[in-house]
């Protein structure tokens, strides 16, 4: 398959494009469905078909796990520094390939390419991260038990199953897998079936590098079956979900039935509040390039903006202004700054809010509607302000698009009032000179994250999660996310 596109291809992008159809990835080796079956890989950004990947049976997702289950004795059994200098292998070569995994993944997610090598760094920096964290973990603990010699002993738990959304595909596998393999722990990606591409040359690169058939195996199919299937086996030993809170109650089930550990990081309606004494120009500008990045395809983004009323039209004028100059492109364009949404039904999902909303009695104070890029038959929206009442659809359940809510607030008591109204607890953050209101408003607001003074940081050794509706199970990105990797046992020999 051609890829149609003006912009040039990288020489190995097109040797890569060129093993398609896709097997899965599993124990080293190519994988495909027996049925023959295959999903096709969409450019968001033109409509065309790029690739394919075999869709795999309930049964072949079974057997992928039990070669990661056979697989796990032997990786565990190295020592930490062999495991880390393989996986450090894997980290310089992912690093290596930066600009490769990029156009792949902004072809294949709809991406902005530079966008999407920050997210190839971001892989890399989680693995060294997390493998430097493991390095220096005591397994066996002392315990001060008065007539008994006592100590835990912390070891991995074996094969791990991960399935992860198309909108950070690359980045969240690196947040996913990297703990899990720096502890000893063999891991089952599930990749969505609209960005599964960079995954696979993931798991060829780690071939490559020496990482051991069955440590990284990556299987390819729909999320009702195959997802349902990785998320329902017994022999899975720990469960990792990205994605909506919807599909997140199911595998929440599923692991319960199985009394199998479950991380869950959902959706979010995340509330951005804006006091009057900030730099009104600078922090509309802020929240714009957040509604914007990856088209506003991020769960804690923040899509309610909430504004002091002495600065709401000031505030509302800079965002206008600056939407205005945003410049929607393919993925692939240089000059582009916002991209497609991932596929025609995200679209429809997007636009179906919008027109919701306004029905719903929501002012439209900017854009909204689809897109048109010259050349391109792709999934392109506009970004949209809509402005009202908190119990309007749009301010209330997510859209997961280019749109923000905005409403007015008068006190401070208020605005935490307001930022809770939400069944979501994932990502706020507060804007203000006052830093102890800055920190009064983040302590009060119903979430696993607030920011001060900016949105979207994630910074490696600060815990991020969410509860209510946004998630359960822990965080990633810190020492408490490599803990939970490891299981814990007791040892006790009574003494005299």
């Amino acid at each position: 398959m051609s890829v149609m596109t003006k912009f040039e291809l990288l020489p190995a992008v097109e040797t890569f494009l060129k093993q398609s159809p896709f097997a899965s990835f599993v124990g080293g080796k190519d994988f495909p469905a027996a049925s023959g079956n295959l999903i096709p890989t969409i450019d968001p950004g033109s409509g065309d078909t790029i690739a394919e990947i075999h869709d795999l049976s309930p049964s072949e997702i079974d057997r992928a796990v039990e070669i990661a289950d056979e697989a796990f004795p032997a990786w565990a059994g190295l020592s930490q520094q062999e495991r880390s200098s393989i996986l450090l292998r894997l980290a310089d070569a992912v690093e290596a390939d930066k600009a490769i995994i990029a156009q792949i993944e902004a072809l294949d997610a709809g991406k902005i390419q530079a966008q999407a090598a920050g997210d190839v760094q971001n892989f890399v920096d989680t693995l060294r991260y997390f493998v430097g964290l493991a390095d220096k973990v005591e397994l066996r603990n002392k315990l001060d038990v008065p007539g008994h010699d006592a100590w835990t002993f912390k070891q991995p738990w074996g094969a791990c199953a991960f399935i992860f959304p198309w909108n950070f595909p690359f980045l969240l596998i690196g947040w996913g897998i990297s703990p899990a393999l720096a502890a000893g722990n063999t891991v089952v990606i599930k990749p969505a079936e609209d960005t599964s591409l960079s995954a696979l040359y993931l798991a060829q690169l780690a071939k490559k590098v020496g990482v051991p058939d069955g440590v990284i195996n990556v299987v390819t199919g729909r999320g009702a079956t195959a997802g349902a299937a990785l998320s329902n086996n017994t022999k899975i030993k720990r469960m990792s979900f990205t994605g909506s809170p919807e599909v997140g109650q199911m595998v929440g089930e599923s692991c319960g039935r199985n009394l199998v550990p479950v991380k869950l990081e959902l959706g979010g309606k995340g509330a951005a509040v804006v006091f009057d004494d900030v730099d009104v120009k600078a922090t509309a500008e802020a929240l714009v390039g957040a509604i914007t990045f990856h088209s506003g395809q991020v769960c804690c983004d923040a899509t309610r903006w909430l504004i002091h009323e002495n600065v709401y039209d000031e505030f509302v004028k800079h965002c206008v202004d600056r939407l205005k100059e945003v410049k929607i492109g393919h993925p692939l364009d240089p000059n582009a700054q916002m991209g497609p949404v991932v596929n025609p039904k995200q679209c429809q999902r997007v636009l179906g809010y919008q027109d919701k909303g306004k029905a719903g009695g929501a002012e439209c104070l900017y854009g909204g509607g689809a897109a048109t890029v010259e050349g391109y038959e792709g999934n392109y929206v506009k970004p949209a302000l809509l402005a009202g009442s908190l119990d309007n659809v749009a301010a209330q359940e997510e859209i997961f698009g280019p749109v923000a809510y905005l409403a007015k607030f008068g006190s401070e008591q208020e605005a935490v009032a307001m930022a809770n109204d939400t069944q979501y607890g994932l990502a706020n953050s507060v804007w203000t000179k006052d830093n102890d209101r800055a920190a009064r408003v983040a302590e009060s607001m119903t979430a696993g994250n607030s920011w001060i003074n900016a949105h979207n940081v994630f910074a490696h050794g600060v815990p991020y999660g969410g509860v209510n509706k946004s998630g359960m199970g822990g965080g990633v990105l810190s020492i408490e996310t490599l803990m939970d990797y490891y299981r814990s046992t007791s040892v006790v020999r009574p003494l005299g």
